[in-house]
């Protein structure tokens, strides 16, 4: 991209809510209720309201109207005292009634902000973290789905009337990357909260982005153009580079960029025209009469705001501040809530050490998780935007079926921190504890593998191996400086003493003798 442009990227992120019912009609959503998805045909979950037959009426869902307040309470959103509902009248084939209800005027929520992090100069190190400041959001109700065919197109309205939250960013964002950044941030907001899944895979996440460029130190924003309907991580990146650099193009060659909306075709990775963007009045918005205002008590924000979780990277700089944590483990555990919460109850249960928790929940149990789930050759899907599935990955079993609890994970780092067994020993006690779900104490004793602290019985084997001829070059070689020569020493002596000796009072008394 030329150096001389700055892109202007503003983003409408389309996230179903999670709700048992659609926003508007009683009958079960698929991904938000308890419905077994193989059991779901097309067209199967609507009735009269969704396909807007005469004399069906719509009737608002409390609980979409909730989660919609949470998230405008968790990117710290003024709630307005009145809500109220229009409708958008157009013509799609995956709508049933022709027109949209909606909010124009009166949205849910108005203003509030997202914290994004920017990928670091390396994996390990944390990127530069950045405000983006949101305009609104407002709850209307999602369309259907269409399936192209090679003779025509097939509409499935079970997703119709599903209750759909349209946020939309001020434009704040200059780059694809922070683009990404927010979608992860919002992602990691709305799951951790239980207000919404945001797996693209199945359109419960989609996204324009509305994207200009003008030359560097101007404050006007130019003629923008919208990227629609982009339901893949990779999508929205790659479309919002392209067409930044399409239109320097346009620009460079002196010709005037036209407010369209435009798709984007992953195969040949360019943007093309759909239509000339609508305004407003092209939709001819107007009141629903079916639909009464909604007053949002001070008393009802109170409640619901009690309901929230801490804000992932406030999250992350508390484990970095009160355990402190490295950013590569906090990075681990904070998209995660339920990993938050099993980290927490282990860090409990073992305030001594969090930082030897933290270190054995992200190497040993998710590892451990995850090649249970290879073994069982559970599917994974898009689970994070870091990337595309992969349909050879296999996603970790879940916390909630873990044989280890984490009072018990905290046990056993008691006990290696006790010396009782040592750190090598407690690999082998983890994968025991993993594959019966005893406590590691119980294992320990079993196996005979608590360790020996009796100096004199360790010193007595420390001078056996010692007086053995293969051992006079590493003492000598430990004399002349080098370190790394009593390792040496102490396979043999680990090997007498069947493990047990403590590696620590080892390395203490052959320290002692050689000298």
């Amino acid at each position: 991209m030329s150096s001389g442009y700055e892109t202007v990227i503003g983003l409408e992120i389309h996230v179903q809510l999670k709700t048992r019912s659609k926003v508007f009609a009683p009958v079960p959503y698929l991904f938000g209720g308890e419905l077994d998805p193989k059991a779901i045909t097309p067209n199967t979950l609507i009735d009269p309201v969704v396909l807007a037959l005469p004399g069906a009426l719509p009737v608002l869902n409390r609980r979409a109207l909730e989660q919609s307040v949470r998230f405008g309470l968790l990117v710290g959103a003024q709630i307005p005292a009145l809500t109220n509902w229009d409708r958008k009248n157009y013509f799609y084939p995956d709508s049933p009634k022709n027109y949209q209800i909606t909010q124009k005027d009166h949205p849910v929520t108005l203003g509030g902000e997202v914290e994004i992090e920017l990928p670091g100069p390396a994996r390990n190190i944390m990127g530069e973290h950045k405000i983006i400041r949101l305009n609104h959001a407002h709850l209307e109700e999602d369309v259907g789905k269409l399936t192209h065919t090679g003779t025509g197109s097939l509409v499935d309205y079970n997703r119709a009337g599903a209750a759909l939250l349209e946020i939309v960013t001020e434009p704040d964002l200059r780059s694809p990357e922070e683009a990404v950044a927010l979608l992860n941030a919002l992602r990691m907001l709305l799951v951790t909260a239980g207000i919404a899944d945001c797996d693209m895979e199945k359109g419960q996440m989609r996204c324009d982005a509305n994207v200009s460029v003008r030359t560097h130190g101007e404050t006007v924003l130019n003629t923008r153009t919208e990227m629609k309907n982009l339901n893949t991580i990779s999508g929205v990146k790659n479309a919002i580079a392209y067409e930044a650099r399409r239109q320097i193009r346009e620009v460079e060659a002196g010709r005037t960029i036209r407010q369209e909306t435009r798709g984007w075709n992953a195969d040949t990775g360019r943007t093309y025209p759909l239509r000339s963007k609508e305004d407003a009045h092209d939709y001819r918005y107007f009141p629903d009469p079916d639909l009464m205002p909604v007053k949002v008590s001070p008393e009802e924000q109170s409640r619901l705001a009690a309901t929230l979780p801490e804000r992932p990277y406030d999250r992350q700089r508390r484990y970095m501040e009160q355990y402190k944590l490295p950013f590569t483990v906090t990075s681990v555990f904070v998209p995660d809530r339920s990993l938050c919460e099993y980290f927490e109850a282990a860090a409990h249960a073992h305030p001594a050490n969090p930082s030897a928790v933290a270190n054995l929940i992200a190497n040993d149990l998710l590892g451990a998780l995850a090649a249970a789930a290879r073994k069982d050759g559970a599917a994974t899907p898009d689970i994070t935007f870091t990337g595309e599935p992969d349909a050879a990955a296999t996603q970790p079993l879940s916390l909630a079926d873990c044989p280890v609890k984490p009072a018990q994970l905290a046990g056993l780092v008691k006990l290696t921190d006790e010396d009782v067994i040592s750190r090598q020993q407690a690999k082998e006690v983890f994968a025991a504890m993993f594959a019966t779900g005893r406590d590691a104490a119980a294992i320990v004793d079993e196996k005979g593998l608590r360790q020996s602290s009796d100096t004199g019985a360790i010193e007595k084997i420390i001078l056996d191996v010692l007086a053995l001829p293969s051992s006079a070059k590493p003492i000598s070689e430990f004399k002349a400086g080098n370190e790394k020569a009593l390792n040496s020493l102490k396979g043999p002596i680990m090997k007498a003493s069947q493990g047990k000796a403590n590696p620590k009072l080892v390395d203490e008394i052959l320290r002692r003798l050689i000298v």
